[in-house]
């Protein structure tokens, strides 16, 4: 019998609503059959994000080592093995899919060493540079055809930001995220063709396992890809483990290492405050995050 964790039932339900519980009810049928289609067996006990449920597993005929990943299909995780196959193709040190179902969304990745996140280094600014030399191999392939756009979502952002802020309690933060709806508008003509990973925080890189022949190397998961600029990837890498003294060194490292425009780089992270503020006044927020309020100040130079 498969369990599933009590935290991924509540995350599922939070974020997916009745469709997420049903999903939730749903995932050990689902792993069951895949576990016997795939010729699986269990290898470890389950692991969970925010959406997946993750089992360690090895493959019955080689002895290979494995992760079976099972998450809901939406516009975010839709794209998600086309952009692993074509990164893998690149040699853009992503984990390697093995087999994937479209029709559930259910995948067969190559077994990392979840036990060697990037999170558990130290040393931050090693961490930051580690982030800034995986996001350069990934946005150094174009996105291809049919992935979701990020002119699209600049384009619904600018359509409801002059609304949606004026929901924040404070005026100096609804003032601060129409600054960075303007900032979005100079650049939205201009959106890019790269393939991003778009939620690349130290979370999601692991260490390489022997077994798999990449020790040593740190391997990026679990993207939720879209075509763009890739100043849209950098807000990740300074928003977690957040240090307001570190915000402005992380983000000339990232924009040096994947050579941008730093005026360009500067707009689309202020994209990405637009666009979790703008989500978390329709969730009912009142005001900002005050770590993304005070990227955005850091970036607008008003600190």
């Amino acid at each position: 019998m498969i369990e599933v964790p009590d935290d991924l039932v509540v995350s599922l339900g939070a974020h997916g609503g009745a469709a997420g519980r049903v999903f939730a009810a749903g995932l050990p049928g689902l792993a069951g059959r895949f576990l016997e289609e795939w010729g699986l067996r269990l290898d470890g006990a389950a692991m969970s994000g925010v959406c997946a449920l993750v089992l360690p597993v090895v493959r019955v005929a080689d002895g290979r080592r494995a992760a079976l990943k099972l998450q809901m299909v939406d516009e975010e995780t839709v794209g998600e093995p086309v952009a692993l196959r074509v990164w893998g193709a690149a040699g853009a040190g992503v984990v390697g899919l093995l087999a994937h179902d479209a029709a559930s969304g259910v995948m067969l990745l190559e077994r990392l060493d979840e036990r060697r996140p990037l999170t558990g280094v130290e040393d931050v600014r090693v961490a930051v540079r580690v982030l800034a030399e995986s996001l350069a191999r990934l946005v150094g392939v174009p996105a291809p055809p049919g992935m979701r756009r990020l002119g699209d979502a600049a384009a619904r952002m600018l359509a409801e930001a002059p609304g949606t802020a004026g929901g924040l309690a404070d005026a100096d933060e609804r003032r601060l995220l129409r600054d960075c709806a303007a900032a979005v508008r100079e650049v939205a003509g201009e959106p890019g063709d790269r393939l991003l990973h778009w939620d690349l925080h130290f979370g999601n890189v692991l260490a390489g396992c022997r077994e798999e022949g990449r020790a040593g190397e740190w391997v990026v998961l679990d993207p939720k890809p879209l075509g763009g600029d890739p100043g849209f990837e950098l807000f990740p890498a300074l928003h977690n483990r957040f240090d307001a003294s570190e915000v402005l060194w992380r983000f000339d490292l990232l924009s040096g290492v994947l050579e941008l425009d730093r005026e360009r780089a500067r707009a689309w992270t202020l994209g990405r405050v637009l666009q979790n503020g703008l989500w978390g006044i329709r969730g009912g927020a009142r005001r900002l995050p005050a770590d993304h309020a005070e990227i955005a100040r850091l970036l607008l130079g008003r600190d």
